[in-house]
């Protein structure tokens, strides 16, 4: 299938693409599919590799606080 956008559309979705290192199909897929719109998949982009920065200064949860997590999830 061929798909006909804007210059400024086009480029926004290789942006997206290049951040998450995903192909730009899969992109565009997302978006239809899931309806994960740009600015969804931009911001999830943006937290997850906030959180990836946060961990690998190390300002993430200690072995303590993600052990009382897991047993909030755990059943008796």
């Amino acid at each position: 299938m061929t798909l006909a956008i804007s210059p400024e559309l086009k480029e926004r979705v290789q942006r997206i693409a290049a951040k998450a290192r995903r192909p730009e199909a899969d992109v565009i897929a997302d978006a239809l599919e899931r309806g994960h719109s740009l600015d969804w998949q931009e911001a999830f982009i943006d937290k997850v590799n906030a959180g990836l920065a946060d961990a690998e200064r190390g300002a993430f949860a200690s072995a303590g606080e993600m052990m009382r997590l897991l047993n909030t999830y755990r059943s008796t």
